[in-house]
């Protein structure tokens, strides 16, 4: 006999999944609307250019060196601190006709002429060649993930059920790339493992509530849809508040004390989280309702045995 749960207790999340999903829709059309618009900064990685690292004798003044980075062979140089105070990472792009060595000398020259201390710590160069191969492998990354995730949902739920799930994928990659779209944030090869992380993240979180539904909506023999879902995001809200406040932790020590170097990874994550904790709710499992989703899509297919006819009609 099945247990019959009761659903007093349960909180009401898909009292307000219309508006916040509705929310969701918009962000999601922005997202969309800046990325065609404004396009993604694109770092270094995927670009080309040099890297300079120096180290000062004092606390450098950026906007100073900033000014200064007037030439030719320096211009569009990003200026900004690589840890500590005395730490400066100087970004060059790819310049037609200018070798990277013109460049890293135009820049220590000038950094030289500020403090004449200044030691240069590390040099890298990346080609625009390796840049673009770079940015296409990223890309293929994230669509080979994303299918992956599809083929593995498909079989290990009812269809309803995995296609609200790579909803909510969709929609967490979109709005995290749509924020990095919006305020120009740099995007590099650090950010990528980030996106990638969220991925995971997202999908870990939705997989845990689906199981719990699907339980219960066979333990549950009254109640409607809604009132299953509930419950069941009801049951695992502790699990998903332990498990995101201890990410948000190092996530947030990351961000704050990390460094300009994994910024941008700690950003994505950080979004990816927000992100990725209410679409679990109000995009995966409220398209799961909308799509009809009820307890006999969960009962398992019963298999008749060959034979069986025969053996029901014998005396």
């Amino acid at each position: 006999m099945l247990q019959i749960l009761s659903i007093k207790g349960s909180i009401n999340f898909l009292r307000h999944a219309v508006v916040i999903s509705s929310l969701s829709a918009l962000l999601v059309i922005g997202s969309i609307v800046s990325l065609a618009t404004q396009g993604i900064n694109w770092g270094l990685d995927f670009t080309g250019g040099t890297v300079v690292e120096l180290e000062f004798s004092l606390p450098a003044d950026l906007n100073e060196l900033r000014a200064k980075l007037n030439s030719p062979e320096a211009d569009g140089a990003v200026v900004q601190n690589f840890g500590a105070s005395t730490d400066v990472l100087v970004r060059l792009p790819v310049r037609e006709g200018v070798k990277s060595d013109t460049q890293v000398e135009a820049v220590l020259s000038v950094a030289k002429s500020i403090d004449s201390n200044v030691i240069q710590k590390r040099v890298e160069f990346v080609g625009p060649q390796v840049g673009k191969e770079l940015s296409e492998q990223g890309g293929l990354a994230v669509l080979v993930a994303l299918i992956c995730i599809l083929v593995y949902v498909s079989f290990r739920f009812e269809w309803r059920l995995a296609l609200g799930s790579v909803a909510a994928l969709a929609h967490d990659v979109t709005v995290t790339l749509g924020v990095f779209s919006v305020l120009q944030l740099e995007f590099d090869l650090t950010v990528l493992a980030g996106l990638l992380t969220v991925v995971g993240y997202s999908l870990n979180d939705t997989i845990v509530v689906y199981d719990r539904i699907r339980e219960n909506f066979l333990k549950m023999r009254k109640g409607s849809p809604e009132d299953v879902v509930n419950t069941s995001i009801t049951q695992t809200m502790s699990r998903t508040i332990i498990t995101t406040a201890t990410t948000l932790v190092v996530v947030i020590a990351l961000f704050v004390k990390g460094g300009s170097m994994i910024h941008g990874f700690a950003t994505a994550l950080l979004m990816g989280i927000f992100v990725g904790t209410y679409s679990s709710i109000y995009v995966a499992s409220f398209l799961a309702i909308k799509l009809g989703i009820n307890r006999e899509h969960m009962l398992p297919v019963e298999i008749e045995k060959e034979g069986a006819d025969q053996e029901s009609v014998m005396p």
